[in-house]
This record gives structure tokens, C-alpha cells and sequence, in this order.
């Protein structure tokens, strides 16, 4: 054996000591100065090694300890040609035998690696992460993570004792990205990352940023996973994707989540298949158009609901696979409805196996807590500037959209990313280069995520969970929008749930509560959301905040609903909004569907389904929801009687409803409110209806429009307004 083949003695000790910076030049097969090869290989705690031509399966090598610790070498004089080889390993217990992962080439190619360092990689999910891969006719899985500021990353796991000094990884300086292919391992293959920083120290086990699943919670590890196997079965949905989530299509979401819907008979969760079984065809029963899901980004607190996530490119082990996932995906589509994902890129948690100071530095988020700390959730707050960070989180949004077929996504606490002093006192945040408190890196980043979803043309949507008064957050960015497809009507919300909690005798000073929303109620692509934050902490569920005795409160449900799909904008109810539940949403246990053994809680479903169908139905009620022209007042001031009436009008204006709501329980006979025609008229919807609970007041049939001016308008109807109730009509002939 040719002993000038060995390593220097400083690299192997370096080796042994997991601070090799450069593994590959130092393990693996190399071609010496004489012509000649050697092999050098690190197997802690292994007995004998040798090399074993992957050709002929015989051994051509027998590699001699140089390191007590377990560093082997040997050498091949030459004249010798590179040739694959395996290296069989003999253990105090058995022997083992794989290909050499030090002797593979880069994983990453160098436009990959360029683009990612710009920041402009359009789908970086497809190199950075785990990925089953065939390289050089042999099956394994290639690793790639950026850590820019780390001295050493290794990748470890159950196939390597969690020894970071097995699988140190190589550095592309020019991406500040890791790398390695192992040969062997395959789908299901629990991993981490080790990580040691600058400093020489090593930090805590790290999850992969682009880990495609994860252990099921508490559990931290990610788990190598093949998305290349699923077949799809949704394409003809895909084709009419953009007309489902068009602004002038019927768009009514049913807000899930997932773990607390209804769970089986022992209290445990039900699988996303389950799901797939038993959801997807309620909320096709109901009417809806959309399910949107609570995040199912896999996150480590069941208590955050999903909105402090760690795996960004992880559906939750909780209810399964990722193909499980994408089978519930499948059968919503199969079922006629989209898919809608709550999206979490305004702030991380600092939990030690996440993206929090990554690789030994603030990678991800702001290093000053002025920047980079969310006060109200003691959250990271992500850094928009650094063009990787921003990078990463477009691709998530592509991703979700790319490989699991989500019809969009409701972007959450977008004020939070737009306000340097979002729940700051003074001096407690720094002000952008012109010394205001807009966040000009976050609304970069935003338009340009936007961009990213429409600009790729597969119709998808996005929407903005956004509270404050931002302008045009649902405008194009060429007209200096933010880009968002819809934004969430948060002050609608508000002041209608403020008026609808009142005591029916003192609505008459509240009116404006539910006239206001029309003075800005087209200035942005609205959906008007009845949501998990309104039935939580103390608000009361929806029911809950109805005021008077129990009939007086599904009444003011029942009526509410009915003003609410009257209303201009998309709808979104909360699960158990349908079932009139009674109790605040408890994410620990499910629905009370026993509450549907009862008639009143059994009539609230059955109007929801019934308005969900009248929606749909009735261009008038959604083909305008987000232009003026769909919209008129016939009668907002009559807070006395705390009367409404408003038409809505389809395209062209030639199809319309007339809606009336009544919101005291007083019977209100001989009310006339003025109409755009004479003719015959129909009720639609009554929300007093018996087969809703209701006490069954409605106009006397034929209702014909006499041609009586009332309210400006060519004719009149006189109706008989049932209580605490909401009424549609249309001209029948």
C-alpha cells in the first residue's frame, strides 16, 4: 500500500472531529500525483472496510484504519481509473454495504445555484429540500439547505446513528447552500440537519426549511418524501379554476379547521381521507363553493391552530401523508369545490428546531427586535429584504399551488407585514428610509408573491386578511395595488356583529352600523367573513351574541344570514356558523352536532344551504359583488322601524332581488317599499319560514306591484314583513 495516499493528519483529525470544511476533498476516491487512487472513508465504531467494485461485486480494496476513531484509507497504485464502487462496512454486530456518498457529483447545477442567490429561482422547492433522486444510475436522495453562515451541516438521521460527522455536506459559496447526495436511502427516511455555527458551536437539531413532511407532533424530525408518485385526477376542474375564483362568480367558503370539525368516536382526529369522506360532502350538501382550510402547514403547537407554522412546505402529519392531503384535494375538486389555504408568511415561531437564527445568525428573520420580533405573538418576524428569505416564501405560495392544486390563498395578518409600528409604542420600531412606518420590504414582497400566483396563469387566487384602511390591497400592481384577488371586509364584520348584538330596542340609533360598509363596500374586491376569530376568547359564538329569548335568537341568526348574503361581497361562515352553535369554538374537541337533534339548530343549516343555493342561482347576487352597479338603496333610513330594503342587480342590470330585512320582532303589515317594475313578485327566501324555525310570516301571494310611486321608484310593493327577519324577492312575470 502506497502510504503517501493518506491524508494529511490535520484533515483527518479535522474529519474525526466533525470540523472538516470541505468533506469531499478529503473522503471519498481521489486520483493521487502518481497516477495511483485512493479511498478514504469515515465509519465511526466500524470494524473493517473495503471497497467493492459495484460492477463485479468483488472486493478490490481493503481500506486500513488511520484514526482510532474509525477514519479508513487505502490506495490503489496506479496506472487505475476512476469506477463506481460500494464500500462494505463490517460492524462488532453484522456488515452493511452502500455506495459512497463522497463520491457523487454536486447536487445543485450552477443556474440553480445562481438563481437561488439571486433570490429569483421560481420554484426553488424542486433543488433545495430532500428529494428522491437517481444520480449516476443509483437511487438515493439528494439534500440541499441554505445556511450561508454556518462552519459545518451535515445531514443526520436514524441511517446514521444522528452523527453529524457521517454526512457533512459540501458547500457552494457562491449560494451559501449544502449539499449531498446518499445513495440508499429512500421515501420515509426520517432526517434533521446539523448545524455548527461560526462560533464552532453547535445549535440545536434543525428541521429542513423545505422538509416536504415531518414527524407527527411533538415529534421534529422531516421525512424524506416522494411528491413525483401522485396521480391526479382533477384536470377538468383545473380548466375552470380561474372562472370559480373570478369576482364575479358565487363564491361562499365554508372556514375549517381541520382537527376540530368532528373527530371519531375515541376523540382522535380524522385522517385527511376521512375527511375527504365526511367533510367534502357536508359542505357540497350545504351549497358551499370553497373550503378554506385553517393553516395545515405543519406546525408544533396544537393551541396556535396552524397559524404558528414551521414546515411552510409540509401538510400536517396530523391527519396524514402528503398524499392523503392531495387525495382530500382531489375530492374536493371531484366534488365541484376549491381549495383554499390559510397562508402564514407574516411571522414564525422561535421554537429551536425551526428557521429561528438558523445557521448560528438571524438567517431568516431581523437580527434587531425591533424588526424582527412580533410583540403580540413573541413570534420572528421574517426579513422581506433579504432576497433569499423573500425568495422562499413566494415559492411556498407557488408551491402550494404547484403541487398540491390549491385554488388559493387568504394571506393572513397582512397589517402586521405592512406597519413597522404594528403594535409597537414609540420608539419601540425603526422607521423606513423616508422615515415612515410602511414597510417597504414587506409590500414588495407581497405584490410580488401576488404577481407570482396570477402571473402564472393557472387561475388561481389570493386574499388579504387585512384590518386597516391600505389602499387598493385587491388592485393589480401595475395601478399600485397590492395584487390581491379579494380582501377580507374586517370593518363589515365588525360593525355588523356590533349591531346585530344589540337589543332590537335600541338598533334604531345603530343603523348606520350596517349602511356604513356601502360607502366603501366597492372600493376593494370584498369578502365578507363571519370567521374563527369572531367565535373565540371570549366573543361568543355567533349564536351566543344574538340577543332575547331563545326564539328571538335564531331569529336574529336566521336574519342576519339573509342580510349577509344580500349584502355585495363573497361569504365566508366559520364551521358550526350552520348549526347555530352555542358554545365558543373549542379546537380541542369537535362540533356540538348533537345540537342538530334539535328543530331550531336543524333550520339554521337548512337556510344556509338555501341561501348557498340562492347565491349561486341568482346572478344578481353575485355577478356584481364588487361593482356599484349591482348595489341600490331603496330604503336605508328607516331606523325607526330598523327596516332595510336594497336591490342587487346582475350584469346589464335586467335580473335583480329585492331584499328587505326586518330586524325587530314586530310584525310589520302594510310596509310598502318602492320597486324598479310593476308586475308579479315572488319570495325567494322568507328567513321566518317554519321549515327554518321560523313563525312562518310572509306577504300574501300573488304579490303584485302596483304602479303606486314609493321611494323613487315607478311602482311599489306592500308587504307584510315577517320578525327579526330578512325576505328576497324577484319579479315572476
Amino acid at each position: 500500500m502506497n502510504n503517501s495516499q493518506h491524508p494529511n493528519k490535520a484533515a483527518v483529525a479535522a474529519t474525526v472531529a466533525g470540523e472538516q470544511i470541505d468533506p469531499f476533498a478529503v473522503l471519498g476516491m481521489h486520483r493521487g500525483p502518481d497516477g495511483g487512487l485512493s479511498v478514504r472513508a469515515f465509519f465511526p465504531d466500524a470494524r473493517e472496510v473495503a471497497v467493492v467494485d459495484a460492477a463485479t461485486g468483488g472486493v478490490s480494496l481493503q481500506l486500513e484504519r488511520i484514526h482510532a476513531a474509525g477514519f479508513f484509507s487505502g490506495s490503489l497504485p496506479p496506472p487505475a481509473d476512476p469506477f463506481p464502487y460500494r464500500l462494505r462496512v463490517r460492524w462488532q454486530d453484522g456488515e452493511s454495504e452502500a455506495y459512497d456518498p463522497y463520491a457523487f457529483p454536486p447536487v445543485l447545477g450552477e443556474l440553480d445555484a445562481y438563481l437561488i442567490a439571486e433570490g429569483n429561482h421560481a420554484e426553488p422547492y424542486h433543488r433545495l429540500g430532500a428529494h428522491v433522486r437517481r444520480m449516476q444510475e443509483v437511487e438515493g436522495v439528494a439534500f440541499a439547505v441554505w445556511a450561508p453562515n454556518a462552519r459545518r451541516v451535515s445531514v443526520v438521521g436514524p441511517f446514521n446513528g444522528w452523527d453529524g460527522r457521517r454526512h457533512p455536506m459540501r458547500l457552494r459559496i457562491e449560494s451559501g447552500i449544502w449539499e449531498i447526495f446518499i445513495p440508499g436511502l429512500a421515501p420515509g427516511e426520517l432526517y434533521k440537519y446539523e448545524i455548527k455555527g461560526r462560533d464552532g458551536k453547535l445549535l440545536p437539531l434543525k428541521s429542513d426549511p423545505y422538509g416536504f413532511s415531518a414527524e407527527r407532533s411533538p415529534s421534529t424530525a422531516s421525512v424524506v418524501f416522494d411528491l413525483d408518485r401522485y396521480s391526479w385526477r382533477d384536470g377538468e376542474w383545473l380548466s375552470q379554476r380561474g372562472a370559480r375564483n373570478a369576482i364575479d362568480a358565487p363564491i361562499a367558503i365554508y372556514e375549517a379547521h381541520l382537527g376540530s370539525w368532528r373527530r371519531d368516536a375515541d376523540g382522535a382526529y380524522l385522517g385527511y381521507r376521512d375527511l375527504a369522506a365526511e367533510l367534502v360532502p357536508y359542505v357540497r350538501e350545504l351549497g358551499f363553493t370553497h373550503i378554506e382550510l385553517l393553516p395545515i402547514s405543519e406546525h408544533p403547537f396544537d393551541g396556535s391552530w396552524g397559524y404558528q407554522p414551521i414546515g411552510l412546505f409540509a401538510p400536517t402529519s396530523r391527519f396524514g401523508s402528503p398524499d392523503d392531503f392531495r387525495f382530500f384535494v382531489d375530492a374536493c375538486h371531484e366534488a365541484g369545490l376549491g381549495v383554499l389555504l390559510d397562508w402564514v408568511p407574516g411571522h414564525f415561531p422561535n421554537d429551536p428546531h425551526g428557521l429561528a437564527r438558523f445557521d448560528g445568525t438571524a438567517l431568516y428573520e431581523h437580527a434587531d427586535p425591533r424588526q424582527g420580533k412580533h410583540m403580540d405573538w413573541d413570534t420572528l418576524i421574517y426579513n422581506y429584504g433579504r432576497r433569499e428569505v423573500r425568495n422562499f416564501l413566494i415559492s411556498n405560495a407557488r408551491f402550494w399551488i404547484d403541487r398540491y392544486h390549491i385554488d388559493g390563498l387568504r394571506v393572513d395578518a397582512v397589517a402586521s407585514m405592512l406597519y413597522l409600528d404594528y403594535s409597537r409604542e414609540a420608539g419601540e420600531w425603526i422607521p423606513n428610509i423616508y422615515g415612515g412606518n410602511e414597510n417597504l420590504e414587506a409590500i414588495d414582497f407581497l405584490k410580488r408573491m401576488n404577481e407570482a400566483v396570477f402571473g402564472d396563469g393557472v387561475g388561481a387566487t389570493t386574499a388579504a386578511e387585512e384590518s386597516t384602511s391600505w389602499p387598493m390591497v385587491s388592485r393589480p400592481t401595475y395601478i399600485g395595488g397590492l395584487g390581491f384577488g379579494f380582501k377580507w371586509n374586517m370593518g363589515w364584520m365588525h360593525d355588523t356583529l356590533e349591531y346585530i348584538s344589540q337589543d332590537p330596542v335600541h338598533r334604531r340609533f345603530h343603523q348606520d352600523k350596517l349602511t356604513f360598509g356601502l360607502l366603501y363596500a366597492f372600493s376593494e374586491n370584498f369578502i365578507l367573513p363571519l370567521s374563527h376569530d369572531e367565535v373565540v376568547h371570549g366573543k361568543r359564538s355567533l349564536f351566543g351574541r344574538m340577543p332575547g329569548d331563545r326564539w328571538q335568537r335564531f331569529a336574529n341568526l336566521r336574519a342576519y344570514y339573509g342580510f349577509m348574503y344580500g349584502h355585495p361581497g363573497k361569504k365566508l361562515l366559520f364551521m358550526g356558523g350552520e348549526i347555530a352553535q352555542e358554545r365558543e369554538w373549542n379546537h380541542d374537541t369537535q362540533l356540538d352536532w348533537h345540537l342538530l337533534l334539535q328543530p331550531e339548530n336543524a333550520g339554521i343549516r337548512r337556510l344556509v344551504g338555501d341561501l348557498n343555493r340562492i347565491y349561486r342561482e341568482q346572478p344578481a347576487l353575485h355577478q356584481l359583488d364588487s361593482a356599484a352597479e349591482g348595489f341600490e338603496w331603496i330604503d336605508c333610513v328607516d331606523a325607526d322601524n330598523s327596516v332595510l330594503a336594497f336591490l342587487r342587480r346582475s350584469r346589464g342590470g335586467g335580473d335583480f332581488v329585492v331584499v328587505v330585512c326586518n330586524f325587530t320582532p314586530v310584525v310589520r303589515t302594510g310596509y310598502r317599499i318602492g320597486v324598479p317594475e310593476a308586475g308579479r313578485y315572488r319570495e325567494i327566501l322568507n328567513t321566518d319560514a317554519e321549515h327554518y324555525g321560523g313563525s312562518g310570516v310572509s306577504s300574501p301571494e300573488p304579490l303584485e306591484a302596483q304602479p303606486i310611486e314609493h321611494h323613487g321608484r315607478p311602482a311599489s310593493l306592500e308587504l307584510k314583513l315577517p320578525p327579526l327577519a330578512a325576505v328576497m324577492l324577484m319579479r315572476s312575470g
